[in-house]
């Protein structure tokens, strides 16, 4: 076990860098790109939270992430609060919308509590979609980003800004593979589990699981704010269940309950789906047979196949030694 955490760390290190090569050697589409991706990559650990570590596999996560990107526009470009003061608003608003959302979802399990969320999910872009407020379908544009210009950081800049979000996404990978590391950490994979022993043993299965909801939701909201800036305009297709599908699919590519997977994730399909669609009108069933492939390898995807090649070389390595030994006691 502790041999694939240390693989898993070394595969994350590994993704920075590629990320940042990526950066150092990219264009305008291409820092769009990876401004997109690591947008995706922090979505998509939120959702790995809850159907990865938990075992809560929602539909209507989306909505959260769509609920942070119209909160911080309402912030910002309604009601003029600085975008630093609107991200941290937007993210509160978002959790405590998603603890009172948690509180309900999180008493049914199972297919009640993916169809619910789907429901709920769905109700938020209805709203949205249907509200001229927001901008209805047609969105909502001019929306700024964050100014740090006083310690001489232009976001405005997408070099910089592509460089900000890979930064701030490894910088949230490393808390929350702390709070993974944490007694906390340990009884959400242990609900993950067994929910029912848990329960057993006397843990309070529901508060846990709602605060797991919550405190994912916030940070998908998070994310929803740095979406709203990167593109500087938001729509209803932001809270749609397809979004949700998307990540999901993102996490379950990458390797659910791995934290690093749906970063690897988020990188393949956002990469695929533009290079794909260059190539072919059918990239979506190229995508489709590449998913399918990488699902069958193994239960965590991509970082399974991995996972497994490094067990392969780490035990042949083994094999050799002791031959290695007795050749050279041989030779002495």
């Amino acid at each position: 076990m502790r041999n694939l955490i240390n693989f898993r760390s070394l595969l994350a290190a590994l993704t920075l860098a590629a990320l940042l090569i990526s950066w150092l050697n990219a264009g305008y589409f291409g820092m769009e790109i990876l401004a997109e991706i690591a947008i995706l990559a922090l979505l998509a650990m939120s959702l790995d939270l809850l159907a990865g570590y938990t075992g809560l596999v929602s539909l209507g996560h989306a909505a959260l992430f769509g609920c942070g990107a119209y909160a911080f526009a309402v912030f910002t470009a309604f009601w003029g609060w600085p975008p630093s003061l609107s991200m941290a608003a937007a993210t509160l608003l978002t959790g405590l919308i998603a603890l009172i959302v948690g509180s309900v979802v999180t008493r049914v399990q199972g297919i009640f509590f993916i169809m619910i969320t789907l429901a709920i999910g769905e109700m938020g872009y209805e709203l949205v979609f249907k509200t001229r407020a927001l901008g209805g379908d047609d969105g909502l544009a001019g929306i700024p980003r964050l100014d740090l210009s006083a310690i001489g950081v232009n976001l405005n800049d997408p070099d910089v800004f592509a460089l900000f979000l890979i930064l701030l996404v490894a910088v949230c990978y490393l808390l929350l593979k702390r709070l993974l590391g944490s007694p906390y950490g340990a009884v959400l994979v242990g609900l993950h589990d067994n929910a029912g022993r848990m329960r057993a043993l006397g843990l309070p299965v529901q508060r846990y699981q709602t605060s797991i909801f919550a405190f994912s939701g916030a940070i998908a909201g998070f994310a929803g704010t740095l979406s709203a800036q990167h593109t500087m305009f938001i729509s209803p297709q932001l809270l749609h269940w397809t979004t949700s599908g998307e990540v999901l699919v993102m996490g379950i590519l990458g390797g659910l309950g791995t934290l690093i997977g749906p970063v690897i994730g988020a990188v393949l399909i956002t990469l695929l789906r533009h290079e794909l669609s260059d190539l072919t009108d059918y990239w979506g069933l190229w995508l489709g047979v590449f998913l399918i492939l990488a699902v069958m390898g193994g239960k965590n995807g991509v970082v399974g196949w991995l996972e497994a090649g490094w067990k392969l070389i780490a035990r042949g390595s083994r094999k050799t030694e002791p031959s290695d030994r007795s050749a050279n006691d041989a030779a002495g």
